[in-house]
């Protein structure tokens, strides 16, 4: 990176603003939110790359240890993100849905959090953070906005500009600084290489595979190893952009003044990660830093993403709506979470319906549709370098048992149950253990009353389906490979929920 080019542009911005920047009360609020990244923090234990700028930000601030998605997929993430709900509850979360004819709409008494504070006199904002720069953290000749990709209708109003760099002085902002993170490293071989290439020229080094420690339902496969290893690179490089624009709020004398809160959408993209309800898909790195917090403050209760809404707002001094499921986690009156929830449906055109309950010792997992696959087809996965290779392997006979038994069995089991701090890759199922028949129990009334009480609005008709599928095709190229693919895919899933599969 052109560190020296950057801090010129950063100290030009600040002239005009450090004028009323002694005059503004109320905070900022400033989210970092990062495409496809697990924990993999040097904060959080990960040794074989360092993070410096974001161990600095835990350092100085706030740093949970169980933060977790109520959704590992990005779409249905952000939509409750944004509104403080579950995605279940507002029906948002089926990925990428309601973006054809079939519109979806918010309940009328939930609101996405830039209208609450625009209506608090906040300016808001979304894109990179750095002028000059996009979201992938390359230079770019226009400043946009960011990722806003909301299962929902959405006013592009709501945002005022791309940066905070235009708001009156003395104005509060709301900023979403959005990062693409592990998406940085693609789908191929040849993107990661691409991406190798760039951190050596930008960053000095790279990250070596051998080093590279994989889960161990994943083989030590070259390919899997350097993608991992590519993956560690754009963990440095997210390090970085968010050192870059702690420079710039510290240089404008902003730093001090604003909420600072770093996360990332769910975990790593990959054949047990995103889009399943596992540690590596849902557990997340939560870092807050701003008024008020005690540096190096440690916290390991439950908490769930759609808390940072709670907490932003409770932070500006915006009242939470009483529909609000977020909670204000830095309340003084705050009860901690016994439980926290997730959800995984469809995601493009493949079906699935899967929830789970998380408490301070279990994890328990529900698959509504036990007789498909884990790894079902799927035009999104199918199209990875990695997951095509963990097929070939699999044809070829060439994987242990516990991959076979994680990622290929042909059904899945109706329940899951892991005692996930000695079981942290979630590997032994204690569901079939008459041992723990009474948890077991506890687990299955839990999440039958949340279910209940949340609205959960659960799968979708087979009309709806069918609609989402061609909304979808309409959009999609006919003569490229991912048409046909896609389509068979689709209608794969109309005969197997025919089936009652």
């Amino acid at each position: 990176m052109n560190n020296a080019w950057v801090l010129t542009v950063l100290l030009c911005l600040s002239v005009p603003l450090q004028e009323g920047a002694g005059n503004e009360q109320r905070p900022n609020i400033l989210w970092f939110v990062v495409d496809d990244m697990s924990a993999n923090l040097s904060c959080y234990g990960e040794t074989v790359i360092e993070t410096p700028e974001l161990d600095r930000l835990a350092a100085e601030g706030l740093r949970f240890t169980r933060a977790y998605a109520t959704s590992p997929v990005c779409s249905p993430f952000r939509s409750a993100l944004i509104t403080g709900m579950y995605q279940t509850t507002i029906g948002s979360h089926h990925h990428r849905s309601g973006r054809g004819q079939r519109r979806i709409q918010l309940p009328d008494d939930v609101r996405p959090l830039p209208e609450l504070f625009q209506q608090a006199g906040y300016w808001t904002c979304m894109g990179s953070g750095l002028p000059g720069y996009d979201f992938r953290s390359q230079p770019t000749p226009r400043d946009r906005l960011g990722k806003a990709d909301y299962n929902f209708d959405w006013d592009r109003e709501m945002f005022d500009s791309h940066d905070w760099a235009g708001r009156q002085a003395g104005q509060p902002f709301f900023m979403q600084v959005q990062l693409h993170g592990g998406k940085l490293r693609g789908d191929s071989e040849k993107a990661n290489a691409n991406l190798v290439q760039r951190v050596q020229n930008e960053l000095g080094s790279t990250t070596d595979p051998a080093d590279v420690k994989l889960p161990p339902y994943y083989p030590r496969d070259p390919l899997l190893l350097t993608d991992w290893a590519a993956y560690l690179d754009s963990v440095r490089i997210t390090d970085w952009h968010v050192g870059q624009v702690l420079q710039r709020l510290e240089t404008e004398g902003l730093l001090d003044n604003t909420l600072v809160i770093f996360f990332t959408d769910h975990g790593i993209s990959h054949a047990r990660g995103k889009q399943f309800l596992y540690d590596e898909g849902t557990h997340i790195p939560l870092i807050l830093r701003g008024p008020g917090i005690a540096p190096g403050t440690v916290r390991e209760d439950l908490v769930e993403h759609i808390d940072v809404a709670a907490v932003s707002l409770a932070a500006a001094g915006i009242p939470i709506p009483a529909v609000m499921q977020g909670r204000d986690v830095l309340a003084a009156d705050y009860s901690t979470r016994q439980a926290v929830y997730a959800a995984r449906d469809r995601c493009g055109e493949t079906m699935d319906h899967i929830r789970s309950v998380r408490t301070d010792r279990y994890l328990y997992i529900r698959n509504f549709l036990p007789r498909r696959p884990h790894l079902q087809p799927s035009q999104y996965k199918d199209s990875k370098a990695i997951v095509q290779r963990l097929r070939q392997l699999h044809a070829a006979g060439k994987l242990d048992d516990l991959t076979e038994r994680l990622l290929f069995a042909p059904d899945r089991p109706d329940e899951e149950l892991y005692a996930y701090r000695e079981d942290p890759w979630q590997i032994h199922n204690l569901a079939s253990d008459p041992a723990y028949e009474d948890v077991l129990a506890d687990f299955r009334v839990r999440l039958d009353r949340w279910i209940n009480e949340t609205g959960d609005l659960g799968p979708e008709s087979p009309e709806i389906y069918a609609k989402e599928i061609a909304d979808e095709l309409n959009v999609i190229n006919p003569a490229s490979p991912r048409f046909e693919t896609f389509r068979q895919n689709a209608e794969r899933n109309k005969r197997w929920a025919a089936e009652g599969k």
